[in-house]
């Protein structure tokens, strides 16, 4: 190349990358006030706009090494690396433009429907996956095209398309299992049956849906660890999804106390409780006698229902500290014990019966049983 050919390579250089200034700066300082693509295209594409421009630029000015009586060794060899360079560059550029447009999209997902809502979450799942799959199709696109500058490469070509559908075989065979976790991947998306922020319960850990690819589900569980899965399980093995139909829940806390506990207080210290508590959210509460155990101890369960899982897990939790303080403080006789009655009372047996006046140790007709076996004493 001669000094001249450098200059024009140079000028053309020039000119690209003014171009993309100017874009950038209409982008920025104009367009941006009027278009909300213009802000993730800033983000996105600044670097492989300049990079694609200066390659393009390089391309267009440099002369076909044909036109060359007598090139230097080393022409060709760049000439093709700017080839290369031009493919992976649009290739690039294309890939960060696509996801400016999935960017502005996912936005207005959060904004207008908000992340906690069913049906924003399942568009976002669905535009996250497709722009991945149009991300890896585009770059076995651009891999494909630069092994097709090579000619030896290309002439196997032709050879191969002959024989695609032996090979066709054989590829499908050796990439089951990614095939399978890709049509896995595009199953769980569009069939709502896993979204991005779904709560879910999966191998007996609960937790939050935090990315979901092509290939694997990562889960985040409430200590911050990571379950990483297979997308395929989660279309091959049953999982719990707390959000599927909606963020609204119901919590259980379970006491098992002694059965003289006054049922009706208890009840009325839950209504109290959970009605003035600012994560209730006014559907419904309850406490009920679920079951009388052998033990002499009954078994109440409290529902209380949230918005979400994480109040439903603040809510129980003070619900339950609370309502054992309460027991404790106003109905000690109520608290879990075994039970030994007697017909007739000594000192010692007389000190029991004065600790617990409400008692059945003040019943003198009562039989002796302590817990599951019985057995009498007499004076």
């Amino acid at each position: 190349m001669s000094i001249g050919n450098w200059i024009a390579v140079g000028v053309a250089v020039a000119i690209s990358v003014l171009l993309v200034t100017v874009l950038h700066w209409l982008l920025t300082h104009q367009l941006s006030k009027v278009w909300t693509l213009a802000e993730h295209l800033v983000r996105r594409c600044r670097y492989s706009a300049y990079a694609a421009a200066s390659v393009l630029g390089v391309n267009l000015a440099i002369p076909d090494a044909n036109g060359f009586e007598n090139p230097r060794f080393w022409y060709p060899i760049f000439q093709h690396g700017m080839r290369i360079a031009m493919i992976a560059s649009l290739t690039w550029l294309g890939l960060t433009v696509a996801y400016a447009i999935t960017d502005m999209v996912l936005a207005r997902l959060a904004v207008h429907n908000g992340d906690a809502d069913r049906r924003s979450r399942r568009l976002q799942t669905q535009v996250r996956l497709l722009r991945r799959v149009a991300a890896t199709l585009l770059g076995l696109l651009a891999v494909a095209a630069i092994l097709f500058t090579f000619p030896a490469v290309a002439a196997l070509g032709a050879g191969l398309l002959a024989s695609a559908g032996l090979i066709g075989i054989i590829a499908g065979v050796a990439a089951q299992a990614t095939l399978g976790n890709l049509f896995a991947g595009l199953q769980l998306a569009f069939s709502d049956s896993l979204r991005i922020n779904d709560v879910v319960v999966v191998e007996g850990e609960w937790g939050r849906v935090e990315e979901l690819t092509l290939t694997n589900v990562t889960v985040r569980i409430w200590d911050e660890r990571r379950l990483i899965f297979p997308v395929s399980y989660f279309t091959t093995k049953p999982f719990e999804n707390w959000t599927k139909h909606g963020s609204s829940i119901t919590g259980v806390v379970m006491l098992r106390v002694d059965w003289e506990v006054p049922v009706d207080r208890l009840r009325a210290e839950v209504e109290s409780f959970v009605t003035g508590h600012p994560l209730w959210d006014g559907r419904s509460w309850a406490l009920e006698v679920t079951d009388v155990l052998d033990s002499g101890l009954i078994e109440l369960r409290a529902t209380v229902s949230a918005a979400d899982s994480g109040s439903r897990w603040t809510l129980t939790v003070q619900l339950r500290e609370h309502m054992l303080t309460y027991i404790r403080e106003n109905f000690p006789e109520a608290l879990p014990r075994n039970r030994t009655q007697f017909t007739g009372m000594d000192g010692e047996e007389q000190q029991y019966a004065a600790m617990w006046p409400a008692s059945a140790f003040r019943r003198s007709s009562a039989v002796a049983t302590p817990v599951g076996a019985e057995h009498d004493e007499t004076d």
